[in-house]
């Protein structure tokens, strides 16, 4: 029965092609902006945990100042020593690698090209912790370090700017008032949240000291970065890096924290949530269109009605039942929504495809969303279309005869 319903919905449905063209324009509109929404919001959030984890493996910052990012807020703060990083890295069993760092912007100039760039002196294990691959070269090492050699590492703007094509390891840069040796260059990781994390020039700490900007104080270091072991509650760790912290900075118990801990792995979370809640509440926006779109097939169902009034009643006269007549207007109903709801999906298909290459996320199909947005069409066939149905099931067969 349900099959030779479903036949009769085709065969009406092609005799109006236009008609039922707009009837399901509302159905196809809705279910592709439904997906594309959320396509492309799950394909943001992606991108968006993709660049803060791109800073770090399960990455803590800590800086003097008593709110990140805020300028004043480090003014007349004391740095950190070299001693305060060794200090958290032996006392708190959850670190798994930790690197002072001090930072710089200085002038860089090789042969006539001239720039400004940030500069890091650190130690070796700074790559790991904020997961820096090499594209060429060797990273520097700890003997670097020990004997304060003039080298560097560079990043794949500096490259572009300072080098162009040129192959850059080996050559010497000039720094500030000192030269220095490339023998590395980065693997790109492109744009962060805080900039383009590919314009750095990394060298080790004590050439940094010694060379570029001297050692007038021990609390040098503006910058620890550190990394936790996998799994360790980030919350756990800032309290007890906290803790030791006031100590070595013998703040008491009514003064404030003077410095701040920026955890990447709760920043990632946060904005994955945020971006997840916005895509929801515009995935429901598109949603109304849905409905104005169960309004046309029901308005569109009614008018059917009207003009097969003499078919239904030949059919109630010769033994269809209500039921039947029910289920016929109710079929053909869902199936104009359902072909609304096919057409929608593989609109949306290329439109995420396509936008997701343009704005630059990834394309992450996911095929619940598709699902759903599916069965939601049909559900709005059988709600908007009940009523067209009902309304033909209860037409008085010698009442319809006699309609013209």
């Amino acid at each position: 029965m349900i099959w030779n319903a479903f036949a009769i919905a085709v065969r009406e449905i092609s005799r109006n092609l236009t008609r039922a063209f707009l009837t399901v324009l509302g159905i196809f509109i809705g279910v592709a902006s439904i997906i594309t929404m959320v396509t492309l919001g799950e394909g943001a959030t992606l991108a968006v945990k993709a660049q803060i984890s791109s800073l770090g493996s399960n990455l803590l910052t800590l800086r003097p100042g008593a709110v990140f990012g805020q300028r004043g807020s480090s003014v007349g703060v004391p740095s950190f020593t070299e001693r305060d990083a060794e200090t958290l890295g032996e006392q708190i069993a959850s670190i798994a690698a930790i690197a002072p760092v001090r930072m710089a912007s200085l002038s860089t100039i090789y042969l006539s090209n001239a720039r400004a760039s940030s500069i890091t002196g650190t130690t070796p294990i700074y790559f790991q912790i904020n997961k820096w691959s090499l594209a060429e070269g060797r990273l520097f090492k700890e003997a670097d370090l020990r004997s304060g050699s003039a080298v560097c590492v560079i990043g794949n703007t500096v490259r572009v700017e300072l080098f162009g094509t040129e192959n850059p390891i080996g050559a010497s840069i000039r720094i500030g008032r000192a030269s220095c040796e490339v023998i590395g260059l980065l693997a790109a990781k492109g744009q962060a949240g805080m900039g383009d994390q590919d314009d750095t020039i990394i060298m080790p700490l004590s050439s940094m000291q010694r060379r570029l900007i001297g050692k007038t104080s021990s609390h040098d270091i503006n910058q620890i970065s550190i990394s936790a072991v996998e799994g360790t509650n980030s919350l756990d760790l800032i309290a007890d890096i906290t803790q030791i912290m006031r100590q070595r900075r013998n703040l008491q118990s009514n003064q404030d924290n003077d410095f701040n801990i920026f955890d990447t792995r709760q920043i990632a979370e946060t904005l994955g949530s945020t971006t997840q809640l916005m895509t929801m509440l515009l995935a429901a926006v598109a949603g109304v269109s849905l409905l104005v779109g169960g309004i046309g097939i029901m308005n569109i169902m009614l008018v059917s009605v009207t003009e097969r009034t003499h078919e239904i009643g030949i059919r109630l006269a010769i033994g269809a039942t209500a039921s039947e007549v029910l289920l016929q207007f109710l079929v053909e109903a869902v199936t104009l929504s359902c072909i609304g709801g096919i057409v929608g999906i593989l609109i949306a298909l290329g439109l995420c495809y396509g936008l997701a290459q343009v704005i630059k996320v990834p394309f992450n199909f996911n095929t619940q969303i598709n699902v759903i947005a599916f069965a939601f069409s049909a559900v709005v066939g059988v709600l908007f279309g009940y009523t067209p149905a009902r309304r033909a099931a209860k037409l008085n067969p010698i009442d319809a005869l006699r309609h013209e």
